[in-house]
């Protein structure tokens, strides 16, 4: 069996922890907690045929984690970057948030994904301003937490591709 670290980041009220639940649990709650610190989540899954224990780590958006959260990105096999659909300035904090990831780990595999895509009607983001993200070894997807579109896909990517890194 091998053991990956996943971190789970973006800013304040992306869908971090909801994407985890339905990922780990197939179940999303209305109620919001905001995570403090870092919540560790587990799951064993199935990547061509090789056993992957899927370590997850979903850090806390706020800004005044930005020294501790380097610390816990240390030792992470893949990133899963989350960014709202629905709130533009959640896009913005993503440059920054990349820029960390590629001082601390170098160059990983990631999955950026644009949550919330059951309200797509309701998004300020478009396909053009995602488009400046795409770069070698990311994976951009859109997600619902709430339903589980794009959920399982963007996790198997980026089990997969720790694999091969």
């Amino acid at each position: 069996m091998i053991q990956k670290k996943i971190c789970m980041v973006g800013v304040f009220g992306t869908g971090k922890t909801s994407l985890v639940q339905q990922f780990v649990y197939s179940k999303f709650s209305e109620k919001y907690h905001s995570t403090v610190g870092v919540k560790i989540d587990r799951k064993m899954v199935d990547v061509a045929g090789t056993r992957v224990n899927l370590l997850l780590w979903d850090l806390a958006g706020q800004d005044e984690f930005e020294k501790t959260r380097s610390s816990y990105l240390r030792g992470s096999s893949g990133i899963f970057f989350v960014v709202d659909g629905t709130r533009r300035e959640t896009l913005t904090g993503l440059a920054d948030l990349l820029t960390l990831v590629q001082q601390t780990l170098g160059p990983v595999p990631a999955v950026i994904a644009i949550n919330k895509i059951d309200i797509e009607d309701q998004w300020t983001i478009g396909d053009a301003d995602v488009y400046g993200l795409i770069g070698e070894g990311r994976y951009i997807v859109k997600t619902s937490a709430r339903t589980g579109v794009g959920v399982n896909e963007a996790f198997f990517w980026l089990a997969d591709r720790t694999l091969r890194d």
